[in-house]
């Protein structure tokens, strides 16, 4: 989640759907993926559904790589790699390769500011001065709920991913930065607004983004590969990611972090690494109310304010979550200058789709957010139908 060009458009496919489509990294026709390569052990053995195959062969463009999980009725279907997962040294993907999961960071961000609304610690209609000082007239009225909803103002982000700042120096430019809109009166997608979402937790629960996610949301629901700093990563399980010309960028922990995670451009709204099958636990603890009683649900998945897209008419965002016309299903996608992913979740039902890839575009061939929507939503049929898996 560089600061980019590219980031707009990823943005707002996690609010159209269009990001699952993007389930077709760079990669082609994808194949399921082979073992891992010599010290790149696999943990478990790939999943893989026909029928969902023959979807992804047709849908995805040709040279790609990624991984993908399908689950209904609280039954993984398929949940495979393709392609490679660091091509240098010829790993495959497979469905326990690392990823980062980008802005889909943000919904577990959600689901900790709905814990502490649960816990008595906050309520979403506090305005952000409370829990980080004072801030200027213009922002006096801004709320956690205008954070979540991305309608604060707030604009997309202060500067590049990577750039050391702290979380302070976060919070004075969010403070001094001009607003896009007037607090509460349109969506403008804010990147800031989560990064300030990250310190509100730290401070009303007194323990860093980090821990809190651990001891709330990441343990609770038996993920086991999940986190910044935190997990004893086997490096050789995280992919590299590629940039248009397929050229490597490294591993996400090759880039430029603090000791205990990414600088504060990045902390809260995207840079969670996390495989298929964790996604997968988190979705379950979602559905089953391992994380939050009914009422916050209720909260996180409403349709609190239309996005105003173009052609997207009835989308609507939820708290970490872009909300779909007919409510039933809520979506987040990811993406940054190399990666490109979706997480798709089931309002009402069980039903899941994770999708990701290790290079978003190759260069005058394919744009994975060109396919994403009608991928996104031959998938969702099937699995309604129970298609798959029969």
């Amino acid at each position: 989640m560089r600061l980019s060009a590219f980031r707009a458009p990823a943005v707002l496919a996690l609010l159209s759907a269009l990001a699952l489509a993007a389930c077709g990294n760079s990669s082609g026709a994808p194949e399921a993926a082979r073992s891992a390569g010599p010290g790149s052990p696999s943990p478990t053995p790939d999943l893989t559904d026909d029928s969902i195959q023959a979807v992804l062969n047709k849908a995805l463009p040709r040279g790609g790589s990624g991984t993908m999980i399908a689950a209904r009725g609280g039954e993984v279907t398929h949940c495979a790699g393709y392609g490679m997962a660091d091509r240098a040294h010829r790993i495959s993907a497979s469905c326990d390769t690392v990823y980062d999961i980008m802005s889909m960071t943000k919904s577990f961000t959600a689901v900790a500011i709905m814990k502490l609304q649960m816990a008595g610690k906050l309520r979403v209609s506090d305005p952000i001065s409370k829990f980080v000082g004072p801030v200027t007239a213009d922002k006096r009225n801004i709320t956690i709920h205008q954070l979540l909803t991305h309608t604060s103002g707030l604009p997309e982000a202060l500067g590049d991913d990577y750039e050391p700042i702290s979380r302070q120096e976060m919070i004075d430019g969010a403070v001094k930065s001009k607003l896009i809109a007037p607090p509460g009166t349109e969506f403008a997608y804010s990147n800031l607004g989560f990064s300030l979402l990250a310190a509100i937790i730290e401070n009303a629960s007194g323990t860093d983004y980090e821990h809190f996610l651990v001891k709330q949301i990441i343990a609770p629901a038996g993920m086991k590969h999940t986190g910044y700093v935190l997990p004893r990563w086997d490096t050789e399980l995280i992919a590299v990611e590629y940039d248009e010309q397929g050229v490597s960028q490294g591993r996400p922990l090759d880039h430029r972090w603090a000791t205990d995670g990414p600088y504060w451009n990045l902390r809260g709204n995207g840079g969670l690494l996390s495989t298929a099958r964790d996604m997968y636990r988190f979705h379950r603890a979602l559905a089953g109310g391992t994380l939050l009683d009914r009422d916050a649900q209720a909260m996180m998945f409403k349709a609190h304010a239309p996005t105003g897209l173009p052609g997207y008419e009835g989308y609507a965002t939820g708290y970490g979550w872009g909300i779909m016309p007919d409510r039933s299903i809520a979506t987040h996608s990811g993406g940054n200058d190399w990666s490109y992913g979706v997480n798709v979740h089931a309002v009402h039902g069980d039903l899941m789709v994770f999708w990701i890839s290790n290079q978003a575009v190759q260069d005058g061939k394919w744009d994975l957010q060109e396919v994403a929507r009608p991928l996104m939503l031959k998938l969702i049929e099937q699995l309604r139908a129970g298609s798959v898996g029969q």
